[in-house]
């Protein structure tokens, strides 16, 4: 099963894959052993519906990495109902990463 949220539905965090992405894939699993499955849910919920995101959250993001925030945030943008508003979901991205890095920082 998946997470519903809002008027989305994410599979939990099981991307379909070719062969050309085994290297993403070893990335992306790689990035999920770094975040707690709820700390991923919230990143992605603040991203795609507007959401709000926890000091802790922010710590655990921070602490991932950036090269990883990046890619959970981009597996879930390749969704072809969201592909249109990419700018959209970049922009709020870099935003949190941006808010996630001064409230890691000031802590």
């Amino acid at each position: 099963m998946g997470y519903t949220t809002s008027n989305y539905y994410f599979c939990a965090f099981v991307p379909a894959f070719s062969v050309e992405e085994a290297e993403a894939k070893l990335l992306w699993d790689a990035c999920l052993l770094k975040i707690s499955p709820k700390c991923a849910l919230d990143i992605i919920e603040v991203v795609f519906e507007n959401r709000t995101i926890t000091d802790a959250c922010c710590h655990d993001l921070v602490q991932e990495g950036k090269v990883c925030h990046d890619t959970l945030i981009k597996y879930i943008d390749d969704r072809p109902f969201l592909v249109s508003l990419e700018t959209q979901y970049l922009k709020k991205s870099d935003h949190l990463w941006t808010h996630c890095v001064s409230i890691s920082q000031t802590s």
